[in-house]
């Protein structure tokens, strides 16, 4: 029986080797929407003459272009979207690409003769966790949603997420990616790289693997797997801090002391997205996926660094020679951290918001100390649990209009509602905030996703009085802010209303 798929983003980082997972099935006919770009035209002529791929040019921002996709599909894989470090200076086009086109992906299954039966994958991200450094650097579905400030890739995810699964729509999954090991990731040469915290923890996972669980998902997903959030990360053995990460891809180099290419006053304190995941193995035992560790990407870096890659072990035999290696290398890495998005180039033009967002202060970033002295994190194995507000021992069946009062006290709000269906998760209930806004929301939404209220996360990154309202959020803000720190509110330019409005009726 021929099953057909609509899949976005089937030129991308991670759209090629869903497409190649997904062809190895030979029940499964993949309709793919092509942005009529050079890169993605020459990409998409791979299966030009392939029966099981009809290719199409479209922009995702235009709804006769979805629903095209979305007509008969069985399965709808929405992969497609500006990511970083293109996100970090397209805030607008970002918010109106990955948002709107979710917006779009919606309205066209809803436009089905049977929604119901469409299933709607949905590739999010970790971004929503925001930074979780330690010692609250493991994470669970559930915990709070915190996007880093000034990150509209992120925005657009968990406003996509948001409208997923208050659509109406019951065979839908969310799929939190974590950091993606592939040739595009190896490629990335942008300031954004040292927005990166030297302890962050970060469970990465493989394209292929993640292609895998994407094409397995397509041929047996169990009835319960449907309607949740999942984390997608790769184990145990894909688990590192960016120090590690570093020290790993140079080690390879032959070069074990970081200090000859790196400063530690390069890299910044805080508001970059990693987390251990404490349940990505529930998607694992469900699918079989992971197959690769961290040695996957690091035999990627050394490729894509073509004769340099293959020439540093020699280099290294030599004093002259290593030299130039690292000077070869220190020069890469400073140009980079220079550039219009580096942290030297923000200390550089005094730019007191992005100094705040990312080292607190002028003064903090000039106290961080040298390589010898830099506290280095090693207690990764010791987990502090984000205590979610409600008696997680009951199964989702038994949850009752006490425990959403419970959920609502925790956050520093209320329930307002009245009357519950037992077990009842998606039948949306009235909630107050602690600033007193009033919204209504499914217990999915709010117990299990993470969310709160959406006028406070969609109009200001206003994460130190929030903390000081909601003890559930505060769990992921106090142990990495100072009490006394600053209330910076910076404010979002592109709202998730504001893309509502764009796309009119087709939101």
């Amino acid at each position: 029986m021929t099953v057909k798929i609509f899949l976005t983003g089937a030129t991308g980082a991670m759209g090629i080797p869903i497409l190649e997972q997904l062809l190895q099935n030979d029940q499964f006919h993949i309709r793919i929407l092509v942005n009529p770009t050079p890169l993605d035209l020459k990409i998409a002529a791979r299966y030009q003459d392939n029966p099981r791929v009809e290719a199409y040019n479209g922009d995702l921002r235009v709804y006769e272009d979805v629903k095209r996709g979305v007509d008969g599909a069985d399965i709808v894989l929405h992969v497609g979207g500006i990511v970083s470090p293109m996100a970090d200076y397209h805030p607008k086009l970002t918010m109106s690409v990955n948002y709107g086109s979710t917006l779009h992906m919606l309205r066209a299954i809803q436009a089905q003769p049977d929604p119901q039966r469409v299933k709607f994958v949905f590739i999010s991200s970790v971004v929503a966790f925001g930074d979780r450094l330690p010692p609250i650097h493991w994470g669970r579905t559930g915990d709070p949603v915190k996007p880093s400030i000034n990150d509209y890739y992120a925005l657009s995810k968990v406003a996509s997420e948001r409208a997923i699964i208050e659509s109406g729509l019951t065979n839908w999954v969310i799929l939190r990616q974590t950091g993606l090991l592939s040739v595009k990731t190896a490629r990335v040469m942008d300031g954004i790289i040292f927005h990166n915290c030297l302890n962050n923890p970060l469970e990465y996972v493989s394209d292929r693997d993640s292609a895998v669980l994407i094409r397995r998902i397509c041929e047996n997903a169990p009835d319960h797997f449907w309607g949740r959030v999942y984390n997608i990360g790769g184990g145990p053995s894909c688990r590192m801090s960016f120090y590690e990460l570093f020290k790993a891809m140079l080690s390879r180099l032959g070069i074990d002391d970081l200090s000859q290419v790196l400063e530690t006053k390069w890299f910044a304190l805080r508001n970059f997205h990693g987390v251990y995941f404490l349940d990505s193995d529930e998607l694992e035992q469900m699918f079989h996926f992971r197959s690769d560790s961290m040695d996957y990407f690091f035999d990627i870096y050394i490729k894509e660094l073509g004769p340099l890659g293959k020439a540093a072990k020699l280099m290294n035999r030599f004093t002259l020679t290593k030299m130039l290696l690292t000077k070869i290398l220190y020069n890469r890495f400073k140009k980079l951290v220079y550039s219009e998005h580096g942290t030297m180039r923000y200390i550089e033009d005094k730019n007191e918001e992005c100094i705040n967002v990312l080292f607190t202060s002028r003064e903090k970033w000039d106290a961080i100390p040298d390589w010898e002295d830099f506290p280095l994190f090693t207690d990764w194995q010791n987990v502090i649990q984000i205590d979610h507000g409600y008696d997680e021992t009951k199964p989702e069946s038994a949850l009752t209009l006490e425990d959403m009062k419970s959920a609502a006290e925790f956050r520093g709000g209320r329930c307002l509602s009245n009357t519950m269906a037992v077990g009842d998760m998606t039948t949306k209930l009235n909630w107050q905030c602690a600033f007193g806004h009033t919204f209504a929301a499914s217990p999915k939404l709010i117990l299990h996703a993470g969310y709160w209220c959406p006028i406070c996360e969609n109009h200001s990154w206003n994460y130190q009085a929030i903390a000081k309202v909601n003890p559930f959020f505060a769990q992921v803000w106090r142990p990495l802010h100072d009490e006394d720190e600053l209330p910076h509110e910076y404010s979002i330019k592109v709202t998730p209303e504001d893309i509502q409005a764009e796309f009119g009726s087709h939101a």
